[in-house]
């Protein structure tokens, strides 16, 4: 019998988190497909433990996409469930899943990623498509920072939100992931120079720089993304903020802010930040003529 669901994912040296990981979808009861890109402690073994089909990818160069495409190609479940190996799923969440893939909607679903670092309290959300029907054309793409959005839209799908949470716990080192980030970004130019009409490549090299704290140059692609996409007020936005908070010119993250807006009326965030600048512009002291 088919399974209803396969669960999917890519593990590396994963033993202190990945039976939490697979603990918190046992009631799920997927098939679970793991590609493991060479880990050297107990990862694999635990994972055949939870009767996981675990093979082998090779990262010498490094290619998320190709490797998650790789456990799609082998999953048999009418719906895949996409985790890596620090990350859980909240129980509550569970009846959920339960609910999206007992029905037939070709879609993708976005979970709410609550993301929690060692080394800071509290968490930051963000959102990713980790639910969708097995369809051979639905594959990911991207070295690094990998999607499946296109892949479901291009197939007939819709993108939709879930109220489904996972918690995703992460060793935060400073150094390690600066490396990190830098690593990246090399890649993320070399796929931009490989294909320079892909603008999703661009956002991910912006968030990059910005987590570097290389502002300028996060700037200088956020000009190339709203060049790449005029009617995103989103871009607008974006290129707004680096221009009033990082290169504190008002006047031209005005511009910004008013395209946005313009673009998507009643832009809340747009509102605010003008609202920002004519503080700032009242708060400046008038200048006496002295002429």
């Amino acid at each position: 019998m088919q399974p209803s669901l396969s669960l999917c994912m890519i593990v590396k040296d994963e033993e202190r988190n990945l039976a939490k990981c697979l603990d918190s979808v046992r009631a799920l009861q997927p098939e679970i497909i793991i590609a493991d890109t060479g880990s050297t402690d107990r990862t694999v073994e635990i994972a055949r433990q939870y009767g996981a089909q675990v093979f082998s990818f090779s990262f010498e160069r490094v290619d998320f996409a190709a490797a998650r495409n790789q456990t799609l190609a082998r999953a048999s479940g009418r719906w895949i469930l996409m985790l890596d190996a620090d990350e859980v799923l909240e129980p509550a969440s569970a009846p959920l899943v339960q609910a999206v893939i007992a029905g037939n909607e070709n879609a993708g679903y976005y979970f709410a990623r609550r993301n929690h670092a060692s080394d800071a309290g509290g968490f930051i959300t963000d959102y990713a498509v980790r639910l969708f029907p097995n369809r051979p054309h639905y594959r990911y793409r991207g070295r690094v920072h990998e999607t499946i959005d296109a892949a479901i839209l291009a197939g007939g799908g819709r993108l939709l939100t879930s109220g489904i949470v996972i918690d995703h716990n992460f060793i935060s080192n400073r150094e390690t992931r600066r490396r990190k980030n830098h690593r990246y970004i090399e890649i993320l130019k070399e796929e931009i120079e490989a294909d320079p009409t892909d603008s999703t490549r661009l956002d991910f090299l912006a968030a990059e720089f910005h987590q570097l704290e290389m502002f300028a140059e996060a700037a200088l692609v956020a000009e190339e993304i709203v060049r790449m996409r005029p009617l995103d007020p989103g871009a607008h936005l974006n290129l707004g903020i680096y221009r009033l908070v990082h290169q504190t010119d008002p006047k031209r993250a005005r511009a910004s802010f008013d395209q946005a807006l313009r673009l998507r009326p009643g832009y809340p965030e747009a509102l605010s930040f003008l609202q920002t600048i004519d503080e700032l512009e009242r708060a400046q002291p008038i200048q006496a003529d002295t002429a």
